[in-house]
C-alpha cells in the first residue's frame, strides 16, 4: 500500500502509517486518500471530512465565484438599482420622459385642459410651441367642467385652434350623452371637432363593462352627433381602445393615448391624434394638477384646420 496526499498551500497533513485513511481533524483541510496497488480499490473519504477542499477546488476552476468578483457583481446590481430609481423619479417629477424624442418628429403639437389645471394663461401656453387645445366641456349626461368657457375663450384668443372633448361614461345613454353636448358646446365653425374620451374610470378600472354594453351606447352617441352635423374624434386610453373601438367606427378620426412608447393600434389602423404624455410640465397653469396632457398630429396645421 502507498499513499497520495493533497493539501491546499501552507497546510501540512502528517498521519501515523498506521491509520492513513482518517485526518487528525476536520479543520487541518486536508484530504488524505487511501490508495491500492493495481487491482485493488479506492476507497474515498467521507464527504464530511473533504467539503473545504471541494470547494477551494471549484473556486479555482471557476465553477464557484470568488469574493472578489462577488463584489464586483454586487456593486454593478446596486450602480443598475440606483440608476433605474433615478431614472424613474425623473420621470415621475415630468423632466423625463421616453416618448419626446419620438413626438419630437411632429410638427403640430398641442395640449388637452380640464379644471384640473386651474386658470389658464393661455398666451403664456401658446407661446410654448402649442398649436391647438382641446378642453374639456362635459361629462356624461349632466356634467359640466367649471372651466369651459373659460378656457375656451383664452385659447381661442391666444390664437389657438380649439376643441371640445366629453368625458363617456359607462353609466348613461349614449343619446342622453349627446343631447348633453350638443347643449354645452356651441355650434360654431371654428372650433375643431368634439372629441370622446373612453377611458375607465373609478371602480371600471378593476371591472371594465363588457363590449356589448359599452359599444350600443358609444354607437348612439356619435350618431347623434353626426345627426346635427359633427363627425366626433374618439380618443381611448390602449386598453379601451382593444375592448371597445377596434374593428369598429371606420372613418373616425382616433386620438390614441400611448405614453410609453409609440402608438401601434391593435387593428392596425392609422391614428390622428397622439397623446403621448400626461406628466408634461408647462408655464402658465395653477391648478391641483401640476401636471399638463401633450400631444401632436398627424400632419400639418392645413391639414388640422380641415378637421373643423
Amino acid at each position: 500500500m502507498w499513499v497520495t496526499r493533497w493539501q491546499e498551500p501552507a497546510v501540512k497533513c502528517r498521519l501515523p502509517r498506521a491509520n492513513l485513511s482518517v485526518p487528525t481533524s476536520r479543520d487541518d483541510r486536508v484530504r488524505c486518500v487511501l490508495r491500492r496497488p493495481a487491482g485493488g480499490t479506492q476507497r474515498p473519504p467521507p464527504a464530511r471530512w473533504t467539503w473545504r477542499a471541494q470547494d477551494a477546488r471549484r473556486r479555482q476552476t471557476g465553477a464557484v465565484p470568488s469574493r472578489r468578483r462577488v463584489r464586483v457583481l454586487l456593486i454593478a446590481l446596486t450602480g443598475t438599482v440606483v440608476v433605474l430609481a433615478l431614472g424613474a423619479a425623473l420621470v415621475e417629477r415630468g423632466l423625463v420622459w421616453p416618448n419626446r424624442l419620438f413626438a419630437a418628429r411632429y410638427d403640430v403639437r398641442g395640449v388637452d385642459v380640464s379644471a384640473w389645471q386651474g386658470t389658464v394663461d393661455w398666451p403664456t401656453i401658446a407661446r410654448q410651441d402649442v398649436d391647438f387645445a382641446y378642453v374639456k366641456a362635459t361629462e356624461g349626461s349632466s356634467f359640466v367642467d367649471r372651466e369651459f368657457e373659460a378656457n375656451l375663450r383664452g385659447a381661442r384668443e391666444a390664437g389657438l385652434l380649439v376643441g371640445a372633448y366629453h368625458f363617456f361614461s359607462f353609466e348613461s345613454s349614449g343619446e342622453a350623452q349627446a343631447e348633453h353636448v350638443l347643449a354645452t358646446v356651441p355650434d360654431e365653425e371654428d372650433l375643431l371637432p368634439v372629441a370622446i374620451d373612453v377611458e375607465y374610470y373609478g371602480t371600471f378600472f378593476a371591472d371594465p363593462p363588457d363590449a356589448s354594453q359599452v359599444r350600443p351606447e358609444l354607437t348612439a352617441l356619435i350618431a347623434t352627433l353626426r345627426e346635427h352635423g359633427i363627425e366626433p374624434i374618439i380618443y381611448a386610453t390602449g386598453s379601451a381602445y382593444d375592448r371597445y373601438v377596434a374593428g369598429h367606427y371606420p372613418g373616425t378620426p382616433i386620438w390614441i393615448r400611448s405614453v410609453a412608447v409609440p402608438p401601434t393600434l391593435s387593428d392596425d389602423r392609422a391614428w390622428t391624434f397622439w397623446q403621448y404624455s400626461n406628466r408634461d410640465r408647462l408655464d402658465g397653469y395653477d391648478g391641483e394638477e401640476s401636471f399638463i396632457d401633450m400631444n401632436v398630429f398627424d400632419g400639418d396645421l392645413d391639414d388640422l384646420r380641415a378637421l373643423r
